[in-house]
């Protein structure tokens, strides 16, 4: 159900330079398991999607040492207005390059091209946005109640394309951290439902879905550890 609320915060995804950043080395996408190997659970229908094992223990660790090379910028303690309090560190770049990589060479085509429900994604699936964002939450760290936006976006080969599902990939398990959804009950006679919650997992994905289907959802407050997180888009045709 789409939110009742329209005026609530949302995440933002746009830069704010206009200089062309270097391109990061990546690290090969390697090893990954094939899709047969993953453990798909449609935690919230219609809403929310987690895949276990997208990334191996070794691919982790791997993607979190050459992350932690990156210039991450922490966010500004006062965010603009209508955005949501967010205390983090990232790194956002435009990378078509390694967005296509890390739609074809990881399971994530195959898992979206066999899903059982194909209307799921909001039409026809052309890849992953090429904007690519690395979010590093440190103890103390959180990302506060907001929905998180579609985009018109340019596919891959030129194609008029919208974003329709957020994808975040864990690299790291931490104690708290937890991404938080808050569905809205059926009606004002009906009961609110309890919160969905999902804990990072090292290797683990969430897919959930964005603006106006997508649920408001927060980002908890990590306890100890760091919470480190790859983050894309599902990007369809329109």
């Amino acid at each position: 159900m789409p939110p009742k609320q329209k005026n609530k915060t949302r995440s933002s995804t746009t830069t704010s330079s206009d200089s062309k950043p270097t391109l990061p080395n990546w690290p090969a996408l390697k090893p990954v398991l094939p899709f047969a190997g993953l453990t798909v659970d449609e935690t919230l229908e219609n809403h929310i999607v987690v895949v276990q094992n997208l990334f191996t223990a070794n691919l982790c660790k791997a993607y979190v040492s050459f992350l932690s090379t990156l210039p991450l910028t922490t966010t500004p303690g006062k965010p603009k207005r209508g955005e949501a309090v967010r205390v983090n560190d990232r790194y956002q770049v435009d990378d078509p390059v390694f967005a296509n990589r890390l739609f074809k060479e990881t399971a994530i085509k195959e898992l979206v091209d066999s899903y059982k429900d194909q209307d799921l994604w909001g039409g026809r699936v052309l890849g992953l946005s090429s904007n690519i964002r690395v979010y590093r939450y440190r103890s103390g760290q959180f990302f506060d109640q907001h929905y998180d936006e579609s985009n018109k976006v340019i596919g891959p080969d030129g194609i008029p394309g919208k974003t329709t599902w957020t994808l975040l990939i864990y690299l790291t398990t931490c104690d708290g951290g937890e991404t938080a959804f808050y569905p809205e009950a059926p009606s004002k006679r009906d009961k609110t439902p309890n919160p969905v919650v999902v804990n990072p997992q090292a290797g683990s994905a969430l897919f959930h879905r964005h603006f106006p289907e997508c649920l408001l959802h927060e980002g908890k407050e990590v306890l100890s550890g760091e919470k480190w997180v790859l983050r894309s888009d599902l990007v369809v045709e329109r």
